[in-house]
């Protein structure tokens, strides 16, 4: 049986419903940004964009489902999630 210790390169850090980091060995199924809240699909044309202009990798964080980022008080972003950002929207 192998450690958690040895496992440690295998471990991923994800924001629980409650907004505090867990590790997890399973890699999050969302990303999201601190700051202004939003998460959405990790393949997100705006994200990507902003990852690649440097300013949102400092605010990113990761979510293992949608409830949980909901929990946490983030909505669905615009571009990934048009419908659900739709209904948030309207709510």
């Amino acid at each position: 049986m192998t450690s958690p210790r040895a496992r440690a390169d295998k471990l991923y850090t994800l924001l629980g419903p409650n907004r505090k980091p867990y590790l997890s060995l399973t890699p999050g199924t969302l990303g999201g940004h601190r700051a202004t809240k939003i998460y959405g699909r990790l393949d997100c044309p705006a994200a990507l964009r902003a990852i690649a202009k440097g300013g949102y990798v400092r605010n990113r964080v990761f979510f293992s489902d949608e409830a949980a980022a909901v929990a946490a008080g983030y909505r669905p972003c615009g571009v990934c999630f048009p419908e659900k950002y739709r209904v948030w929207k309207d709510a």
